[in-house]
């Protein structure tokens, strides 16, 4: 009996864990706690602790009821791509890093984070040097490192 309890519970440990590890989490939630939503409206708005949601075992927050309402109903469209790592480095060559939330861009109706930092802006990187393969390696690498 003890042992069977010991799986279950490793199993659902090592699930959430692996579930966990597709998003970047910095500050314990998706975009540093930032508003996923905001991001389609053109605008950067930190998100605030009253306003939470959870979605695939992850956080999430928004500056206001409103965007967490527009959330709640099509989580999947305000999702950032790449578990809300930089899509630079996944698409150029298949590393996590981390994003400054304040760069991103919407393309194609879907949300992607960089890193910006030290002088170093990878959404400029991005956008010139061709962010349609970027793009398309990216999705690549995503589906490898989300096997994992």
């Amino acid at each position: 009996m003890k042992k069977s309890f010991f799986l279950l519970i490793l199993l659902i440990a090592s699930n959430l864990h692996s579930q966990n590890a597709e998003y970047n989490l910095k500050n314990g939630y998706v975009a540093e706690g930032y508003d996923v939503v905001s991001y389609f409206q053109q605008q950067v708005k930190k998100g605030n602790k009253q306003f939470t949601a959870d979605f695939d075992g992850v956080k999430f927050q928004f500056s206001s009821e409103e965007n967490l309402t527009l959330f709640k109903l099509n989580p999947k469209k305000y999702i950032p791509q790449y578990g809300g790592f930089c899509a630079y480095a996944i698409g150029k060559n298949g590393e996590k890093v981390s994003i400054n939330p304040k760069t991103f861009e919407i393309r194609e109706g879907k949300l992607y984070l960089f890193y910006n930092s030290w002088g170093t802006n990878t959404l400029e990187m991005w956008q010139k040097e061709d962010p349609e393969s970027l793009q398309q390696k990216a999705d690549e690498n995503w589906k490898k490192i989300v096997k994992n």
